[in-house]
């Protein structure tokens, strides 16, 4: 018996969820299982979660057996996820830190990370002018391949730009082009209907649009972008516009590379 199958043994007999430790203890006082190693409830505790449903990680295996049902206290309890327990909701599960693997708390700590460069990117355009900010989103279509290199994106926003702050040349001659209008909006003041319909209208026989805020789009614009058949229209909103611009380094420099590693069991066949 592997140790996933004493696992799935022990869970199977109980008609509620129970924690790694306990699993552990159920193979342990069944003689489900041998462990040489010397934590071997930390052994128990690492194969639940990366076989668990929702806890998504590197590491973790694309196989699931297990999901958590409940907890005691900040600890996570476990059941199959072919029994008749209920799984909480995804939005529902709060891991204790205890329990996690270490690539789950780099994950995490990754994540947080990526939240504080997203708030610091959002201050830096909102402190920087106009100018800058429609400079930015040329720089960032640049970035992310649209053009035919890197001096194909101009600024053209200025009091007189007729709604169309810069243009991006997908072909040297000038025969494809995209139009772009920033709107550099503090939290709340989200873009309406009105916007997406000016900018259309000066577009004129331009087919492909980006509107770019560092706000929110109301479901209006939204419904009214989606239904456009003669455009080609994108929204960006200040959510995505910072994952872009992570994405494809705008504002923002790699400092160090980590790299996660997984066993080749492969290899040891």
């Amino acid at each position: 018996m592997t140790i996933v199958e004493a696992i799935k043994t022990v869970l199977s007999s109980s008609s509620i969820g129970l924690t790694s430790k306990e699993i552990y203890q159920e193979i342990v006082s069944n003689n489900y299982y041998s462990f040489p190693a010397k934590k071997p409830d930390a052994v128990v505790n690492n194969i639940i979660r990366r076989h668990c449903y929702g806890l998504d990680f590197p590491t973790a295996n694309v196989i699931k057996y297990f999901k958590i049902v409940s907890y005691k206290g900040k600890k996570p309890c476990y059941g199959l996820i072919d029994d008749n327990v209920k799984i909480i909701s995804e939005k529902q599960i709060i891991t204790d830190k205890s329990e996690m693997l270490p690539e789950e708390k780099i994950q995490d700590a990754y994540n947080d990370h990526i939240l504080s460069v997203k708030c610091d990117l959002y201050r830096q355009i909102i402190s920087n002018s106009p100018e800058f900010f429609e400079k930015l989103i040329v720089d960032l279509l640049i970035k992310m391949g649209y053009g035919y290199d890197q001096s194909s994106g101009i600024v053209v926003g200025g009091p007189h730009d007729g709604g169309i702050d810069g243009i991006i040349y997908e072909d040297k001659l000038g025969l494809d082009l995209i139009y772009l209008q920033a709107k550099r909006y503090k939290q709340g003041n989200s873009v309406g209907r009105h916007d997406i319909q000016a900018f259309v209208g000066a577009m004129q026989n331009i087919q492909k649009g980006v509107f770019i805020t560092t706000s929110a789009f109301t479901k209006e614009a939204k419904h009214y972008a989606e239904q456009q058949q003669q455009k080609n229209l994108r929204l960006i909103d200040g959510e995505m516009l910072t994952s872009l611009m992570i994405k494809y380094e705008v504002g923002i420099v790699s400092e160090s590379v980590v790299n996660i590693y997984r066993l080749d069991t492969i290899y040891f066949e």
